[in-house]
């Protein structure tokens, strides 16, 4: 069974920073595409960034230059470093593996 579990989100003002981190079992994780996507309020899910099982990595053009993925494979854990947060970084944020995510971590950015 796959399981994605989601950890790290919070409240934190803008120009502050998040780690979030993602612990991944049930399958081979050093094998796949992991990927980071969010929903912020009334808004449907959007795309956040991705890296591949050989750790190159693309980004959303709102994110890029300000977010970092990572991954451990050694620890089967995704990572997601979130600097210079924005109030309309606000949303939950999912792993995940395909169509298969998370429960999500809630982050807000505000003042």
């Amino acid at each position: 069974e796959v399981r994605l579990v989601e950890s790290g989100g919070g409240l934190v003002r803008p120009g502050g920073s998040l780690r979030l981190s993602c612990a991944a079992s049930g399958f081979t994780f050093n094998s796949y595409t992991m990927s980071w996507v969010r929903q912020a309020p009334g808004k449907g899910l959007e795309w956040v960034s991705h890296i591949n099982s050989g750790g190159a990595t693309n980004y959303a053009d709102s994110v890029k230059g300000r977010f970092t993925i990572s991954r451990d494979n050694a620890k089967n854990t995704l990572y997601l470093q979130m600097d210079s947060l924005k109030p309309e970084d606000t949303a939950v944020y999912y792993c995940a593996r395909g169509h298969e995510r998370g429960q999500g971590t809630q982050v807000t950015v505000s003042s």
